[in-house]
């Protein structure tokens, strides 16, 4: 890992120093590997950019069967410290619950980006104006997706995502064109799925419910805040607001 991040240990929940100097999602990448005694096939390698914990909830639930996951949290477009620190712990505390029910599939690791909200800032300069969905969340999208690129390219992985198109509000083709050219750029297949469909954003809702996590009313940026619409119309609204210590 790089400095300045941190991570999960698959299997532990324990969250380990910001220079570890060690990947756990890496795990598990020879081409065949033993399970109870027996030989199988791995599977592939999956970083998976989270918007937030909520978001990740269906989409986990979706892949793990499928995937060896290791969530990705990089969003300097949350410009609130405290707002990022609030979905920070929400999606820790989901990965908690996830990797201790003993009808989990996988464990999912989690691997935490630097927090630089100057960073966006600087890249939506001339489009603070923008109207949600517009160039800005274009520009949004493409910073976020090309460190989840990097990431899996410098570390190995074999393919990577997000959670973004969960959401009824984000242009999955928008994020699937941006992806899939990132993709190609650093050598690392990207999963262009659009993770709504099957009512996945529903099911998104549902599962953040259940698992008490905190649940936010706006993409993130202080844009957004001002004058744009909110990520989603109920989320308020919903008594999930607490925050995990």
């Amino acid at each position: 890992m790089k400095r300045g991040e941190l991570c999960i240990k698959k299997g532990s929940g324990d969250i380990c120093g910001a220079e570890c100097g060690e990947s756990y999602g890496a795990d598990n990448r020879e081409g065949i590997f033993a399970d109870n005694g027996n030989l199988r096939l791995r599977q592939k390698t999956l970083l998976l950019h989270s918007c937030c914990g909520p978001c990740s909830t269906s989409v986990v639930e979706r892949l793990a069967r499928d995937y060896d996951i290791t969530i990705f949290f990089y969003n300097p477009n949350i410009t609130d410290e405290g707002e990022y620190r609030r979905r920070l712990e929400a999606q820790r505390s989901f990965i908690e619950i996830f990797n201790s029910s003993p009808t989990a599939p996988a464990r999912v690791a989690l691997v935490v980006g630097t927090y630089e909200p100057n960073v966006f800032i600087r890249a939506c300069e001339g489009h603070e104006g923008d109207p949600e969905g517009g160039v800005r969340c274009e520009i949004c999208f493409s910073l976020r997706l090309a460190k989840a690129a990097e990431h899996a390219s410098l570390h190995g992985f074999d393919c990577f995502s997000t959670t973004l198109s969960v959401s009824p509000h984000k242009d999955h083709a928008a994020i699937a064109r941006i992806g899939g050219r990132l993709g190609m750029q650093c050598g690392v297949e990207f999963i262009a799925e659009d993770f709504k469909k099957h009512n996945g954003y529903a099911r998104s809702v549902e599962l953040s419910k259940a698992y008490g996590l905190y649940r936010q009313s706006y993409c993130g940026c202080e844009f957004a805040r001002g004058g744009g619409r909110p990520e989603s119309g109920d989320r308020s609204k919903s008594g999930c607001g607490r925050l995990i210590k």
